[in-house]
């Protein structure tokens, strides 16, 4: 504990002896408090702070403060915080704090609902417990977030603005969600089913929780591979840094008003992300080449999208996002490449990042070229419409942008570090994003990147 701040010692040890007589009320009025209760919510709670990621804490505290008078709720809430995981060093101080910080909550919790509803609740008295359990849930959020905005401004050095500046559906959300879950817990406390009943109701919550925190942390590692699959892709060529994460947002606002919504959603997020992810197959010389490309080098690009098909195949969350980064080059007239699909031939995903491809390459600063205006690269899409993309996609990126705007990426920070900004080499091929009158071989005058 001496290790921390001089401000941060007294806030906790003024924080403790708070919590300490908070609980004295019940050892005055032992003969009377339900010890049973307190020692069986008192595991429940101490069992539920030693599961990881366990969500059951909350309802506890306010089932205690539902049943108990406040002493005795202090105590329930004590003993989860001693048998908390703390993670960080000094574990005893942070024990000791999180006791005292829960103690105060639901100390405070039990006085508040003490004012509005009894403790036994039956027949009548049900209805009338309502208001006050979710009054006694929020002043259990409230004071949980001043004491923890406390401990960062005098274990931290933070300013007071920065330390209580927390959302508040953030901090009152879970509460006051877990609060009708607690109040049902003390209904059946009391009832024909008694105590396993009402402990059975916090399985359902605690399931649910693990479900979803599960979904949230596969969700996490999905989004971390694409940043990794991202990044190698950038630091190959550095000519287009940035590029995937702006054409996979685009793809999302294309996607959004063609009223596509969900996991289909995600995946066209993935594979605007993605869609230059075969690059990573082509030789470095060839993509940072800054004179005109050869034949062979020029079908080396092309291979890209085939390469980059091949290589989220083993990856099952980007199975719908595969065909996007296979097909985004193809036309409508069957000129693209690498099958020569055209029309409806071509899936839908890769007409979305199509465009979105193209529109972010107009507008982004490149070492080799200057950015185009939005509204000059809209109609540039608009006139390539029908030969190159597909007219819904552009009515539907140019409806989004009336809506959301777009912020083009122009900082020198994206410019290549083998360039300096404004130096256009003379005979650097431009890339295949968008129609010209060059022929698809050619890859002179095609604005919009490399491949």
């Amino acid at each position: 504990m001496w290790a921390l701040p001089a401000a941060a010692r007294v806030y906790i040890t003024c924080a403790v002896l708070a919590a300490a007589l908070c609980a004295v009320p019940a050892v005055r009025e032992a003969p009377v408090v339900p010890w049973g209760t307190v020692v069986l919510l008192a595991g429940v709670s101490a069992a539920c702070e030693r599961l990881p990621r366990c969500p059951l804490t909350v309802p506890v505290l306010l089932a205690g403060a539902f049943l108990l008078p406040p002493g005795a709720a202090a105590l329930v809430a004590a003993a989860g915080g001693l048998a908390g995981r703390p993670g960080r060093e000094p574990a005893g101080v942070r024990r000791l704090w999180h006791a005292a910080q829960f103690s105060l909550g639901a100390g405070a919790a039990s006085y508040v609902y003490g004012l509005g509803a009894p403790r036994v609740l039956a027949g009548p008295a049900f209805p009338r417990a309502v208001l006050p359990a979710l009054a006694a849930a929020l002043v259990l959020a409230l004071v949980v977030a001043a004491l923890d905005g406390g401990v960062l401004v005098t274990a931290e050095g933070r300013s007071p603005r920065t330390a209580w500046r927390r959302p508040l559906p953030e901090v009152l959300l879970p509460p006051l969600s877990h609060g009708p879950t607690a109040l049902l817990t003390a209904v059946l406390w009391h009832g024909p089913y008694g105590r396993a009943a009402a402990l059975l109701v916090l399985l359902p919550m605690a399931v649910t929780a693990w479900v979803l925190d599960r979904c949230r942390r596969e969700r996490a590692a999905h989004q971390a591979t694409v940043r990794a699959l991202v990044q190698a892709v950038d630091l190959k060529d550095h000519y287009t840094r940035g590029h995937s994460e702006r054409v996979g947002r685009a793809s999302v606002l294309i996607a959004r008003e063609l009223g596509i919504s969900g996991d289909r959603l995600e995946a066209l997020r993935f594979a605007g992300t993605l869609h230059d992810v075969g690059k990573l197959g082509v030789p470095t010389r060839v993509l940072r080449k800054d004179g005109p490309l050869t034949p062979e080098e020029r079908r080396a690009i092309e291979l890209h999208p085939e390469y980059g098909h091949e290589m989220v195949r083993g990856i099952g969350f980007l199975d719908e996002a595969r065909a996007a980064i296979l097909h985004h080059h193809e036309r409508l007239d069957g000129s693209g490449y690498p099958y020569g699909l055209a029309g409806r031939q071509i899936p839908e995903s890769a007409r979305v990042v199509a465009v979105a491809d193209a529109f972010d390459a107009m507008t982004s600063t490149r070492s080799y070229s200057r950015a185009r205006p939005v509204p000059v690269a809209l109609a540039e899409l608009q006139r390539c419409s029908g030969s190159q993309f597909d007219p819904r996609m552009v009515a539907a990126l140019s409806r989004a942008l009336d809506r959301h705007g777009w912020r083009p990426a122009e900082s020198a920070a994206e410019l290549s570090p083998l360039r300096p900004p404004g130096r256009t080499p003379p005979s650097r091929n431009v890339p295949l994003d968008h129609c010209s009158t060059a022929s698809p071989a050619s890859g002179e005058a095609r604005p919009g990147g490399r491949g």
